[in-house]
């Protein structure tokens, strides 16, 4: 019998949680790879290359390659593996958030210092 997950219905938001876990589990192996500077390196170097020595789906490896942080989200990313790609290419954490949002690094700072996004967001 499957979970009830009343979570899975809030808007804009991918809960990180079992099932989430096993569908990302050699996406975030990769990304943790990159704590390694031999290994940001062979991936910097040819990304293809690095990424097809991992057992990741094919759509996973496209959204790396694509830096679609949303749809590494969606197919099974944690957002503070994810961080790694991030920091190999050069990119603050507020960067990445910024981009995921369709924000401006200002943007989003500012959007933050205020509080984050009013909790109705998204809500109909």
């Amino acid at each position: 019998m499957a979970l009830d997950k009343p979570y899975l219905g809030v808007p804009g938001t991918t809960i990180f949680d079992a099932d989430q876990s096993r569908k990302g589990y050699w996406l975030n192996q990769f990304c943790m790879s990159l704590m390694k500077a031999e290994n940001r390196e062979r991936f910097k170097k040819d990304e293809r290359a690095y990424l097809d020595e991992w057992a990741m789906t094919e759509d996973q490896k496209q959204a790396v390659l694509d830096r679609d942080l949303n749809r590494c989200i969606a197919l099974g990313g944690n957002i503070y593996f994810l961080a790694k790609i991030g920091a190999t290419d050069g990119k603050s954490f507020q960067q990445m958030a910024g981009s995921m949002t369709g924000m401006s690094e200002d943007e989003y700072r500012q959007m933050m210092i205020n509080g984050g996004r009013d909790p109705k967001w998204g809500r109909t």
